[in-house]
C-alpha cells in the first residue's frame, strides 16, 4: 500500500513538472505565432506567405513522420532535449536572417522543431497517465498550455510597439531555457523504459486507416487544424491590414479570444470522462466554429467588442473540439504506440499545409474573407466523421 501511494505521489509530481513545461513551451510556440504571417509580409506579398507556410509545413510531415526511429534509438528525453536546441537556434535564426533564402531556412526549422517538440511533450505525459482520467489529465495539460498561449498574444503586442518583430523570437528563445534546464535537471524522473512501438510509415497509415476509430479522429483532427491555419495566418493579416486594427489592440483581443481554452477544457475532459461522450461535444464545437467562420466572412465593421465576441466564440468551438480530440485518441492508443501519435500529429502541418494552398487559391480570385466561407463549408464535413467513431462511454 505505502508502495502505491509512493508511486503515485510520484506520477502526480511528473505531470506537475510537465504541466510547468508545456505552459514554458506554449509561451514560447505562441509568442511568434500570431505575428508571423505579418513579420513575413514585411518582406514578401501574401501569396509568398502562403508559399513559405506551405513549404515549411509539407517538410514537418516528412519529419514528423520519420521521427519515431529517432526516438526510438535515442528514447524519448535525449530526443527532447535535441529539439529543444534546434528550436532554441531556429528562433535565433528567424530574428538575425536577413535574405530570402536565411528566412525560408530559419522558418522550416522553426515549423519541424515546434511540432516535434510537442510529440516529445505528448509521450512524456502519456507515460504518466491512465485511460480512465485520460479525459482530465490531458485537459488539466491542455489547459496549462494554453496559459502560455493566453499570455504571449499581448506580449508579443507591447514587444513590437517597444522595438520590432525581431525581438519577439529573441525573447521567444530566451523563454526555452528553463525548460531546458529543468528537463535536464528532472530527466531521470522523466525516463521511462517502456519499448516503443515503431512501424514503418505504411503500417502506420495502413493501422490508422483500417481502425474507423482512428481514422475518424484524425480527420477530425486534420479539419480542425485547417480552422486553425486560416484562423492563426489570416485572421491577423485581415483584421491588421484589411480592417486596419493596431497590433497594441490586436494583442488583447487575442488574448481575450484564447480565454474559452482555460475555461472549458477541464470541464470538457471531466464530462467526456463521467457522463457524455466525446461525440456530443465535439459536434456542438464543429457547430460553433462553422457559425463563426461564417461571422469572420460577413461582419466588416471595425468593432473592437463585435470582433472580440466572434474571435472569443470561435475558440470556444475550438477548445471543445481540442479537447475531445486528445480525450479520444489517447484514450484508444498508449505512448508506446510512438508511431500512431506522430502519425497523428502529422495532422498539424497537414491541416495547415491544405489550409495555405487553399488560401493561396482563394485570394487569388476572391477577397481575403471569402476563406472563410470556403473553410466554413469544408469543416463541415466533421459531421461525417464525430458520427463514424464509437463513443467510448
Amino acid at each position: 500500500m505505502i508502495r502505491f501511494f509512493s508511486s503515485c505521489t510520484k506520477n502526480k509530481r511528473r505531470l506537475a513538472l510537465l504541466y510547468l513545461l508545456g505552459t514554458i513551451l506554449a509561451i514560447a510556440n505562441a509568442l511568434p505565432t500570431y505575428i508571423q504571417s505579418n513579420f513575413l509580409g514585411t518582406m514578401f506579398s501574401i501569396s509568398w506567405v502562403s508559399i513559405f507556410f506551405a513549404g515549411a509545413n509539407f517538410i514537418t510531415i516528412i519529419a514528423i513522420l520519420f521521427f519515431p526511429r529517432l526516438i526510438q534509438k535515442l528514447g524519448n528525453v535525449v530526443t527532447t532535449q535535441f529539439v529543444l536546441v534546434v528550436f532554441i537556434a531556429s528562433l535565433l535564426g528567424m530574428s538575425f536572417a536577413t535574405t530570402p533564402l536565411s528566412v525560408f531556412i530559419a522558418f522550416i526549422f522553426l515549423s519541424v522543431s515546434s511540432n516535434l517538440i510537442w510529440i516529445n511533450m505528448d509521450i512524456l505525459v502519456e507515460n504518466f497517465s491512465n485511460d480512465a482520467t485520460t479525459g482530465v489529465t490531458r485537459t488539466i495539460y491542455f489547459t496549462a498550455i494554453n496559459l502560455g498561449w493566453i499570455i504571449s498574444p499581448t506580449l508579443s503586442s507591447y514587444i513590437i510597439g517597444k522595438g520590432d518583430y525581431y525581438w519577439v523570437f529573441i525573447i521567444a528563445a530566451i523563454c526555452l531555457i528553463p525548460f531546458l534546464v529543468l528537463l535536464i535537471k528532472n530527466r531521470n524522473l522523466l525516463k521511462c523504459n517502456k519499448n516503443y512501438k515503431t512501424k514503418s510509415i505504411k503500417q502506420s497509415f495502413k493501422g490508422s486507416w483500417n481502425n474507423k476509430n482512428l481514422r475518424g479522429i484524425f480527420f477530425i483532427a486534420f479539419l480542425l487544424n485547417i480552422f486553425f491555419s486560416s484562423v492563426v495566418v489570416y485572421i491577423p493579416i485581415y483584421l491588421h491590414q484589411n480592417l486596419g486594427f493596431d497590433w497594441s489592440v490586436l494583442g488583447v483581443m487575442f488574448s481575450v479570444m484564447l480565454l474559452p481554452f482555460i475555461i472549458f477544457e477541464i470541464p470538457a475532459g471531466w464530462l467526456a470522462d463521467k457522463y457524455l461522450g466525446e461525440k456530443e461535444l465535439m459536434t456542438t464545437g464543429i457547430t460553433i466554429i462553422i457559425i463563426a467562420l461564417l461571422l469572420f466572412f460577413s461582419v466588416k465593421e471595425l468593432n473592437v467588442w463585435i470582433w472580440g465576441g466572434i474571435l472569443f466564440f470561435s475558440r470556444v468551438g475550438a477548445s471543445l473540439v481540442e479537447a475531445m480530440r486528445e480525450t479520444y485518441f489517447f484514450k484508444i492508443v498508449d505512448a508506446k504506440d510512438v508511431s500512431y501519435i506522430n502519425f497523428f500529429r502529422t495532422t498539424s502541418p497537414l491541416g495547415y499545409l491544405v489550409g495555405v494552398i487553399l488560401a493561396g487559391v482563394i485570394i487569388n480570385f476572391y477577397p481575403l474573407e471569402y476563406l472563410f466561407l470556403f473553410v466554413a463549408l469544408i469543416m463541415s464535413l466533421a459531421y461525417i466523421f464525430i458520427y463514424s467513431i464509437k463513443d467510448t462511454l
